[in-house]
This record gives structure tokens, sequence and C-alpha cells, in this order.
């Protein structure tokens, strides 16, 4: 269900692991604290930027970028910017890379729910005082690039995940979107009695997005899923099994099934039937109907809403793309100036009307080419109360342990205590890289 990094797929999984190991060796020891974090950067003029800067980003959203910066390149004549979009199988690993030997480039972009592992680099510089309203993003977007109440990076587009769900067949059998996760199962039931084989299509990746499904499900059970001070993990608690027995109770209910769909299976499942729900971002929703060869078959059949809340709550996970400037960029001032272009409204909802990213800024969600979008609403609903994933150095090697215990779990070969007392025994060993 919870997907890094936008329109990605498989590769990226298996190049963004084998890099974490690696800079996971550094984060362990080296991760900004309260402590060490100064303050804002020195703030940057207001003149125009010149020079030629430097930028990376994964294939994705930032495919249309050269486009999207024409108007800072007409404002800033005397400045260049010099784009290089990198596969997204591949990108993970080349920053890593780039950051190890000290051959970064001006600005990164980073994704928004792992860049802990970034942060504990200490390879960026703080965010310039006032280049920014911190107010004016997603809480929990600004949030991820803090360190210490200092920021390190700047959110450029933020998404949640919502429950898309077949409305025709709703109707058909009734049922209307639960509200609860006690509604759920009925509600999935209630699907299939509409027409769908599968009440829904979970990722059965059974890898580390599979361990970022159960740990939304925890904070909606009210885990934190570390300590207070997050030097250790709390994976065996009772919020923890009781997030990993509902889990199961999608597949020993016969909604869901362990073995389909994958990944790139899911829209089509959807718009054939095979399934009839989705907990997914929102980039699934301008696809639909190129899935299914007919012009508003979207509208037509499919509906959206918000997470059921667990007993702490409906709390959403807030993943997306936020921008960084290396400590060792010589064009800083200049960078700074391109990040606070890309961070200004009226570029986020040009960039949403090309590629369909959706604003990190909340206020260019008035605009009518936002606003007027209807299965947008409830990602909006959840970004605003959006909780990060833990951001830890170690968190991508725990979730991958997760994940991989949950797969046992949702096959009836284990039972959420076992699995649980396995993975903490497992995250123990990893610890969590915060000293």
């Amino acid at each position: 269900m919870i997907r890094q990094g936008r329109r990605t797929t498989r590769p990226l999984r298996v190049a963004a692991a084998a890099a974490t190991a690696a800079l996971a060796l550094v984060a362990a020891c080296s991760r900004p604290s309260a402590t060490t974090a100064a303050s804002a950067g020195a703030a940057i003029d207001d003149g125009p930027a010149t020079g030629t800067v430097t930028l990376w980003a994964p294939s994705g959203d930032a495919n249309g970028l050269d486009a999207m910066l024409a108007g800072f390149k007409k404002a800033n004549p005397d400045a260049t910017v010099q784009v290089t979009i990198i596969p997204s199988d591949d990108y993970q690993t080349k920053l890593q890379t780039a950051i190890a030997a000290g051959t970064t480039p001006d600005i990164a972009q980073l994704y928004t729910e792992s860049q802990s592992q970034v942060l504990a680099s200490k390879a960026l510089a703080p965010v310039p005082a006032g280049l920014v309203d911190k107010s004016s993003f997603f809480p929990a977007a600004y949030a991820a690039g803090e360190v210490g109440g200092v920021a390190y990076s700047v959110p450029w587009y933020a998404y949640s995940y919502v429950l898309l769900y077949r409305k025709d067949f709703a109707a058909k059998a009734g049922v209307t979107p639960p509200r609860t996760w006690d509604e759920l199962v009925p509600f999935l039931k209630g699907l299939q009695a509409g027409g769908a084989v599968k009440g829904i299509g979970y990722d059965v990746g059974w890898d580390r997005y599979s361990g970022q499904d159960l740990a939304l499900l925890a904070y909606q059970n009210g885990s934190t899923l570390l300590n207070a001070d997050r030097t250790k993990w709390e994976l065996d608690t009772p919020q923890v099994v009781g997030a990993a027995t509902f889990l199961q109770s999608l597949f020993t209910s016969g909604v869901a099934s362990p073995d389909t769909p994958g990944f790139l299976d899911q829209q089509p499942y959807l718009v054939s039937g095979k399934v009839g729900s989705l907990i997914t971002g929102p980039w699934v929703v301008s696809q639909l109907d190129a899935v299914a060869k007919q012009p508003g078959w979207t509208a037509a059949n499919i509906g959206a809403a918000v997470l059921p809340a667990g007993p702490a709550g409906n709390y959403g996970f807030v993943g997306g793309g936020s921008w960084g400037v290396f400590a060792k960029s010589k064009q800083a001032a200049s960078a700074w100036k391109v990040v606070k272009y890309l961070s200004q409204p009226s570029t986020q909802v040009a960039q949403f009307t090309a590629y369909g990213s959706l604003p990190a800024v909340t206020a260019a969600w008035k605009d009518p080419a936002v606003a007027g979008q209807p299965l947008l609403a409830p990602y909006f609903t959840q970004l605003e109360g959006a909780k990060q994933m833990p951001d830890v150095s170690t968190w991508t090697e725990v979730a991958t342990a997760i994940g991989k215990e949950m797969e046992f779990v949702a096959r009836g070969k284990e039972t959420p205590e076992a699995a649980m007392k396995n993975v903490q025994s497992r995250a123990d060993t990893i610890s969590t890289g915060a000293k």
C-alpha cells in the first residue's frame, strides 16, 4: 500500500536497500542532534541568482523541471540551472555515493519519507533564515527535514494515502466508506458482493513497503515504534501486535490475497474488478482512465475516502519530495534561490498541472486547478494530520524485517505476537542509529 518515490518500480527497492546499508554506517554516529544543530542558515539577499547551479533529481516528478524552471531562468538571466535526472532505481545509490565522496551537486531532491539518512550525514546546509514560511507547508512534510528544530530541506510536493474504491460496486451492495477499523472488512466484503473478486488489493511485496504499511497501522493504534529518546525500537508492544492482528484479518477474512496484485498490477486489477479498492497515492487517480482506455471512467466508477481510523485516529503517512542544498556548495545563495522559487504556490500549482504532483504548500490547494478535483480532497485531509515514518537512519532496514515477517502472518504461518517478537529481536540488533 505504501510506496516511496511516486511512479517508481521495484528496481528502486533493490538499489535503495543496497545504498541504505552503506549510509547507515555513517548515520549511526553522525546524525545531528538538538545539541549539535546550530540555527537557521544566514539569510540570502534578494538579488537575482548568478552562476551555474547543479541540481540532481530522480526520474518521475522531476522529469519536467527544465520547463518548470523557465520562469526562474527568465527572472535570473545570469544564472544557469543544470538539471540532471537520474533513473529512480539508481538515484539513492548515486546520491549516497556522492555524499561519501564529497562530490555532491549544489541541490538534490530528497524523498521526504526517507531523508533522515541524508540528514544523518551532516552533508546538508541549514535552510536560510526567512527563505520560506514554515507554517505555509503541511506540518509533517516540513518537520521531516528538521533536526533539533533546524530545517535542512524545503518541501516541494507532498502526498499521503487514501482509500480509493469502486463506487459502482459500493452502490450496488449498498455500502458506504468505512470510518473505523471495525467497519473496513464489512465494507470490503460489500465491494465483493457488488462485483469485486477481492475487496482490496494489498501490495504483496513483503518488503520494507509492507513494513511501512504496518507502521502506519501501528500509529493508528497508538504506537510510536520508538521510545521517547529514539534509542530503542518498541515493536512487540500490544499496540504493534494489535496492528499486525488487524492487518492479518484482511487475509483471514478473505478480502485480500497474500499473492496478488503486485505493485504494477494494482491499477489494472482495480479497473478490471479483480479488486474493489486500493490504499494508495494520488498518482493513481490521474492514470486510471488510461488503464481503462475510457475517458471519464474514473469519475464514473471511483470514489475516495480518508483512511478508516484505528483506536488512536486515522493518521496518514507523509511522503513526497523535498529540496536540500549541500554544505559544500560553492553556489549556495543561488541554489537557495532556486529552492525558494520551487516552493512558491504558483510554481507548485504549475507542477501539479504538468505532472500531477500534489503541492506541499497548502495555499496552492485553493487554486481551481487543484481544488476542482473532487477525488483529491481526502488527500488534503490526510496530509493535514499526517505523520512521518520513524526519523532514524536504520528505519529502512527495520521496515524490511517487518515486511518479511508479515508475510508469515498473512499466510497464517505465524502469529502476530511471535512475528513481532522476532522483529523486536532483529531490531535490537540493528539499533536505531541514534545516540
